[in-house]
């Protein structure tokens, strides 16, 4: 019998996309995600399934950052190496950042981002970005937290917005 009062152990790591647990678990977290209505509310597809991990170790700049609760896989941060002209120095774009919905309101979120910090101290970045959905308020809430905020250049013209233009 498992004591319910028992701190749960929580783990936070960097995925080895050549192990096969892990990879698994960066699989079925996406496209936990992916299924959410803050990640699109549809299933990753097949190919994606097949080829994402492969696609990941070939990026010199990508790492995942998996959190573990109980040896579960239940977040998942997927983070990218790019780079800031103004500053000119290299710089860490969090992509993708989940945590399974029943796991949710543990502080995993803000584990996975220290994480994601240390990695990108690490690296010499000079920040992190990352984009949220307006309706996103708690990842929001976490997001200030943590330190993050938007950003403007100048408030004569206002904030910075993330767009994009679709290419297939």
């Amino acid at each position: 019998m498992t004591d319910a009062s028992a701190t749960p152990d929580i783990r936070i790591a960097l995925a080895r996309y050549d192990d096969p647990d892990d990879a698994q678990a960066v699989l079925a977290l996406l496209d936990d995600y992916a299924r959410d209505p803050f990640g699109g509310a549809t299933p990753l597809d097949d190919d994606v399934m097949r080829h994402l991990i492969a696609a990941l170790a070939a990026r010199p700049g990508a790492f995942s950052v998996l959190a573990f609760v109980d040896g579960e896989a239940v977040g998942l941060a997927n983070c990218f190496e790019g780079f800031s002209t103004f500053r000119c120095a290299p710089l860490i774009n969090i992509h993708d950042m989940t945590v399974r919905a029943s796991f949710r309101g543990r502080g995993l979120a803000q584990q996975m981002m220290m994480r994601i910090e240390q990695v990108a101290r690490e690296r010499g970045c000079c920040k992190i970005t990352l984009e949220v959905l307006q309706g996103n308020r708690h990842a929001q809430q976490v997001y200030l937290k943590m330190g993050y905020a938007g950003y403007q250049l100048d408030a004569e013209h206002g904030d910075a917005l993330m767009w994009q233009k679709k290419l297939s």
